[in-house]
């Protein structure tokens, strides 16, 4: 079954987290949760090279044009012409298949996850979601459903975090994280 990282994890920020503010949106946990074949299977946890992300950045404008035309199912299936089409654009930048883009681009969400954007330091996507929390909290304009069921989706995002296993990735994401802050997608 093909992972989708990203429109999963747009689709979830979307339908559940639309009255935050895209601050608020915990994509690695989502992307987390989202990118393993099933959920009792966890996130494969590759160690990365300086030459993974700069393919993964230069890809993104290719793959990301192709994903944003592609209709959310309830499956998550994607039909076989739009793989062909994202596959050319993985191979096109170096990647064996979408899937192996897709690997990549889960690892250095899980690290960016982690990054606060005001300092641009790993911290740790705990600490992250921990502050999402807080600020969730104190918003006194959210309406008191929508704070409940953001609270609830932040917790169990947060219960779900699993921990940056290759410590290299982290140096190697925060080294280029302005251009992969660029190269994520933008919450619509």
């Amino acid at each position: 079954m093909v992972r989708l990282v990203r429109p999963l994890a747009a689709a979830l920020a979307l339908c559940c987290l639309a009255p935050l503010p895209p601050l608020l949106a915990p994509d690695a946990a989502v992307a987390q949760a989202q990118s393993a074949g099933s959920p009792d299977e966890p996130m494969k946890q590759i160690a990365l090279t300086e030459e993974q992300i700069q393919s993964y950045i230069a890809a993104a404008a290719d793959i990301e044009p192709i994903l944003d035309k592609v209709p959310q199912s309830e499956s998550g299936q994607l039909d076989a012409k739009v793989l062909t089409q994202l596959d050319a654009a993985a191979k096109k930048h170096q990647f064996a298949s979408f899937e192996d883009y897709q690997d990549v681009a889960a690892n250095v969400g899980l690290v960016m996850d982690g990054v606060d954007p005001q300092t641009k330091k790993y911290v740790g996507a705990d600490v992250m979601l921990k502050k999402q929390i807080n600020e969730v909290q104190a918003d006194a304009k959210m309406p008191a459903a929508d704070k409940k069921q953001a609270l609830a989706e932040l917790n169990d995002a947060l219960k779900s975090i699993d921990p940056v296993k290759n410590a290299g990735n982290i140096d190697l994401v925060l080294k280029s994280y302005d251009k992969l802050a660029a190269a994520e997608p933008q919450q619509k």
